[in-house]
């Protein structure tokens, strides 16, 4: 495995921008460098051959951008549908559909919730991503996966503790 080719160099621009989302506590921040993310994620999983990885990251991140100002459950569903749509064109292996499962949970989290519920969504979906990368081979991305979650888990137990009296 070579940790310097050029799709694994995109796959360590995701994961910058991927850990930097998830230490925001805004959630306007957070969806907008998730937008980064997954735009740097579809060129990554395209250039591992990952293509519903890649299809999904792309849906991903005109939902993240869309999300940002809009919340509705209409816009959830056509994302779900979408991504649901891309995983049956582009998937071959039940292991393709980890990337569309966990965008479609992240997808019903920054459209239907917010604060703690939704980043405990995104945390399920992170996990399948994980796995995704795992499998995929991407370095970068089984990175971004793993401290996402834990980013992830230190934004959240920051948010309840503050809510705590």
């Amino acid at each position: 495995m070579d940790f310097f080719s050029p799709a694994q160099l995109v796959g360590y621009v995701a994961f910058v921008l991927g850990v930097a989302a998830f230490l925001q506590k805004s959630d306007v921040r957070l969806k907008f460098l998730n937008a980064a993310e997954t735009l740097a994620y579809t060129v990554h999983f395209a250039m591992l051959g990952n293509f519903a990885a890649s299809g999904s990251a792309f849906v991903s991140c005109g939902r993240s951008l869309l999300a940002m100002r809009l919340r509705s459950a209409w816009l959830a569903i056509f994302f779900v549908a979408l991504n649901v749509a891309v995983g049956v064109v582009t998937t071959t292996t039940w292991t393709g559909w980890l990337p569309v499962v966990g965008s479609s949970l992240t997808t019903l989290a920054v459209f239907l919730l917010q604060g703690v519920p939704m980043r405990l969504t995104i945390l399920v979906a992170t996990l399948l991503w994980l796995a995704n990368n795992i499998l995929s081979g991407s370095i970068g991305g089984t990175v971004l996966e793993f401290l996402i979650a834990l980013a992830n888990l230190s934004t959240i137990a920051r948010m309840t503790l503050r809510r705590a009296p």
